[in-house]
């Protein structure tokens, strides 16, 4: 396994890149959105201060090897316009949670798609993973769909979560 380092990865429209403080406005609007938040289990952002916090957060778990998060920018944008991320590492770092979220404006343009595979690819190729999971809510059809097209099977463990989450998982 490689040991977990945070590193810039780029598709045919997308540069996917760490978060930066200067992304607090960007970062603030997207985990604001109510249609964002809608399938999400968090807090809804009420300050440019809550998106500056968690920013930090995010960089001192990147900068801790504790997990990969990109900022996702079209190539003619620097802006950040959503997220996506490794989590949830097990101990021997073999499987990892992925979670992702794109600003409405921006859904239904095959942008997530396009993230997800580098992404995915980056996850096999470069961590070596074994197997990755999501935890969509089944209520979330177009991000069931998503994993769905990217070969990631439902599996019901038979464990009861809050929010209404159901577990795919995609294994090389």
């Amino acid at each position: 396994m490689e040991e977990l380092k945070f590193q810039s990865l780029s598709s045919r429209r997308l540069i996917l890149r760490k978060p930066m403080l200067d992304d607090a406005r960007e970062i603030f609007i997207l985990r604001s959105n109510e249609q964002v938040n809608q399938y999400l289990d968090r807090q809804a952002a009420t300050s440019i201060e809550d998106a500056v916090t968690f920013i930090e957060k995010i960089l001192a778990i990147i900068n801790r090897n504790e997990g990969c998060y990109w900022a996702i920018c079209l190539k003619e944008n620097p802006r950040p316009v959503g997220t996506i991320c490794y989590f949830d590492f097990s101990i021997d770092q073999t499987t990892a949670e992925i979670g992702y979220e794109l600003h409405p404006f921006y859904q239904r343009k095959g942008i997530m798609q396009e993230a997800l595979t580098t992404v995915l690819h980056y996850g096999f190729q470069v961590l070596q993973l074994k197997s990755i999971t999501a935890f969509p809510s089944a209520d979330n059809v177009p991000s069931i769909r998503l994993l769905e097209r990217n070969g990631f099977k439902r599996e019901d463990d038979g464990q009861e979560r809050e929010g209404n989450l159901v577990r795919f998982i995609l294994r090389v």
